[in-house]
């Protein structure tokens, strides 16, 4: 079987599965890329079983010398093991190449985040009301963006303060508490601010009837560079500024999980930062 023909197999599989857009665009993206890097490599179309481990390998270092770093380079492999899995299991192929491939080593960084205080801030220097309502809305909750932003008008329970996440990441469903600081913002908004439009989204726009990610994070990062900073702020570094800010109050990192909608309590464990004044609190306490 041509590589090609697999991999529109493997996408339609994603599809009938449920998986996210997001995670399909994903897969999709690295598997395009893995292919035009074997049609070049062979100057042709290539068959699946001709594949090779070192096939996999040149791919790799290849993504390597284009000075991609460790983490997308492990993406790609894990893509890569995803539609082998998929091939192999369904008898598309003869092998599984990817199992002889050594798994590229990720150094774990601890995530940016803002302090309370700077998010306040940040909240202040905002101009664009509704951007102002989105940004508190992340900070309160966690949520990613694209959840955020594909909120729809009954998926926020105003009266049980409840916000339900429908098919988020991983195509999964989950409840988050609306904050005592938070719901008065969202009442208002809804009672008094929200626009008379023909949509369902809840933080809708006169003119296209939602706000787009890009336009939210351009927003963000304007607001940073006005105040000075240095540091990138985006709407996913709020979701790790809520994450940083429960764990600093001793919030137990299961119900951070809960809240943040993670599969695994590692990924989690990310966000637990320690400063100076921690640390030296710590160590005065013997």
């Amino acid at each position: 079987m041509l590589l090609h023909d697999a991999i529109e197999e493997f996408k339609r599989y994603l599809t009938i599965t449920n998986k996210s857009q997001e995670t399909i665009c994903s897969y999709s993206s690295d598997l395009s890329s893995f292919e035009s890097f074997m049609e070049n490599k062979y100057n042709g179309p290539a068959y699946l079983d001709e594949i090779q481990p070192m096939d996999i390998e040149d791919y790799l270092f290849y993504l390597k010398n284009k000075n991609l770093q460790a983490s997308t380079r492990s993406r790609n492999l894990y893509t890569l093991r995803s539609f082998w899995n998929f091939s192999y299991k369904n008898k598309l192929c003869n092998s599984n190449v990817t199992v002889a491939i050594e798994p590229i080593k990720v150094q774990r960084k601890e995530r940016t985040y803002l302090s309370s205080d700077e998010v306040s801030e940040l909240i202040d220097a905002i101009e664009h009301p509704l951007i102002k309502l989105v940004v508190q809305t992340l900070f309160y909750t966690g949520m990613r963006i694209s959840e955020c932003l594909n909120l729809k008008l009954d998926n926020v329970d105003l009266d049980n303060n409840i916000i339900h996440i429908i098919n988020g990441k991983g195509s999964k469903d989950r409840d988050i508490p609306i904050s005592k600081r938070l719901a008065p913002l969202l009442k208002e908004y809804l009672l008094n601010e929200r626009p008379d439009v023909n949509s369902d989204y809840f933080f809708a726009t006169r003119k296209t009837g939602r706000l787009s990610a890009p336009y939210v994070n351009r927003v963000l990062d304007d607001t940073a560079k006005s105040l000075g900073w240095k540091k990138h702020v985006s709407a996913h570094i709020l979701r790790h500024s809520f994450a940083s800010s429960l764990i600093k109050h001793g919030v137990n990192l299961v119900y951070v999980q809960k809240l943040l909608g993670h599969s695994n309590l590692k990924v989690t464990s990310i966000y637990t930062h320690a400063n100076m004044e921690d640390l030296n609190n710590s160590v005065n306490l013997l």
